[in-house]
């Protein structure tokens, strides 16, 4: 295996030099940390509206709120991986947990709009070295079924956390506990952080690569400068009425692409790891793979921030119904994550294939509820529509990276899984910037919140319906 194979959640892993092997109560605990990046950015999607009366923000740092995280974990996720691997998993673990609880409570004490972005990012860089830690230990220190059990506990683990954040979100806002409002969210983190630790202190086992790895910072930087490109005029552009440097700052994207692409092909040429090895985004099965988890990523992560928006919004749900109306949402991932890996093993690809069907039926039925029972919605009306959506989803998101990753050379499916992993979470940010914004223009019209939310619904139902066929491509 080569070293860039080994730098991030390898599906197939060199056995560690201190691998000790992984209890049960290690593998909860991996995975319990695991749910804090995951739980906090859906979790916050929730909080928006009390945090924009609060902070008078404006919807585009609203949108920032989500991007600046997304993005910070997007760009570190690789780097964080290497440098497991080379000074040990357990440690960047540790030192994951200890940040993403210090930012938290930061964030939960943030006098100002600034404040509170500064810290997201910092908390995203926190989440970055969480991540890759829990599915590099768990592939190099399990073995057979083990392994194949603890990934699949790992998919269980994000896909259940990402729709039950905002249900968590939701009851912590309404309970307002003394007072706290939305800063009780971010405190959330602060108890379970602490507890994560001292449990990770005591049973976690050190494991780290055999090599060491020259971790590819001038990458990650310009990857960030990149994504920043992007999602900063496309969140700021509209509040602001689009001014000259937003027009510039998206032309300079194409120069910075340019350039991250040119550094990735000499690293690879000279023998070093980079970032994004051109070599493996030759290979068909990544290309058509990356089209997916952007397609797939960027849809739901923009749905759950315009969903919030509108139930709180013209709905005038409460932040508990908002949250609550998606537990239908929670319960069809969790029963698609349950059987998901019996489900791969039988159909492949094809379960992916359909997981968009049954998706797109669920964003479409969710879009003739907004059009017609809008504002008279309640999370009993949307339930069934986010219930199958949800289904859809999970066997989409489940079998997603094994099915990609599989089907790549064994030397390169360490390096696959973890661009995966980074797509996963830039297209999460991307879609808060540009599901947000289309939604944002719409709401702001005659069409109001309802036809705004319906249009993103029949919108994804569209695009899932184009990534079925695009996914049969994998099949070759």
């Amino acid at each position: 295996m080569t070293d860039q194979a080994q730098a991030i959640s390898p599906p197939v892993a060199a056995p560690s030099r201190a691998a000790t092997g992984l209890g049960p109560v290690a593998l909860t605990t991996l995975l319990f940390g695991s749910l804090l990046p995951m739980i906090s950015f859906f979790m916050i999607n929730v909080s928006l509206p009390a945090i924009a009366v609060d902070l008078h923000a404006n919807a585009g740092q609203l949108q920032l709120v989500v991007g600046c995280y997304g993005i910070a974990v997007a760009t570190l996720l690789v780097v964080g991986g290497r440098l497991g691997d080379s000074f040990g998993r357990r440690r960047l673990f540790l030192i994951g947990v200890a940040g993403f609880t210090v930012t938290a409570l930061i964030c939960a004490i943030a006098p100002t709009i600034g404040v509170l972005l500064a810290a997201r990012a910092l908390q995203g860089v926190a989440g970055a070295a969480i991540t890759p830690q829990v599915l590099a230990s768990i592939t190099s220190l399990l073995t057979g079924r083990h392994r194949a059990r603890g990934m699949a506990m790992f998919g269980v683990a994000n896909g259940v956390g990402a729709a039950l954040g905002q249900i968590l979100g939701g009851v912590l806002i309404e309970a307002n506990l003394f007072g706290l409002g939305w800063r009780s969210v971010f405190l959330f983190f602060v108890p379970v952080g602490i507890i994560a630790l001292v449990v990770a202190l005591r049973v976690l086992p050190e494991n780290k690569a055999e090599k060491a790895h020259r971790v590819d910072f001038v990458g990650a930087a310009l990857l960030a400068l990149t994504l920043v490109l992007l999602l900063l005029p496309l969140t700021e552009g509209r509040p602001l009425g689009w001014p000259l440097w937003t027009w510039l700052s998206l032309v300079a994207v194409i120069p910075a692409t340019a350039l991250l692409g040119v550094h990735q092909r000499r690293a690879e040429r000279s023998g070093h790891a980079p970032l994004i090895p051109p070599s493996v985004l030759r290979l068909q099965p990544m290309r058509i793979g990356l089209l997916l988890a952007v397609a797939f990523f960027s849809t739901f992560g923009g749905f759950m921030f315009c969903f919030a928006l509108a139930t709180q919004g013209e709905a005038h749900m409460s932040p508990l119904e908002g949250g609550l109306s998606l537990l239908p949402l929670a319960v069809g991932f969790l029963i698609t994550s349950i059987y998901g890996p019996k489900l791969q093993q039988k159909y492949g690809a094809g379960l992916i294939i359909r997981g968009w069907l049954v998706q797109a039926v669920g964003y479409a039925l969710l879009g003739v509820v907004a059009l017609t029972l809008w504002p008279h919605v309640n999370p009993i009306t949307i339930g069934a529509p986010l219930l199958v959506g949800g289904v859809g989803a999970g066997l989409v998101m489940v079998p997603l990276i094994g099915v990609v990753v599989g089907q790549v050379p064994p030397t390169q499916a360490g390096l696959g899984s973890g661009i995966l992993l980074t797509s996963q979470q830039t297209a999460i940010g991307l879609g808060a910037a540009t599901v947000g914004t289309a939604f944002l223009a719409l709401a702001g019209t005659s069409w109001g919140q309802g036809s705004a939310l319906a249009a993103v619904a029949l919108g994804i139902a569209a695009i899932s319906l184009l990534m079925a066929p695009v996914t049969n491509l994998l099949r070759r």
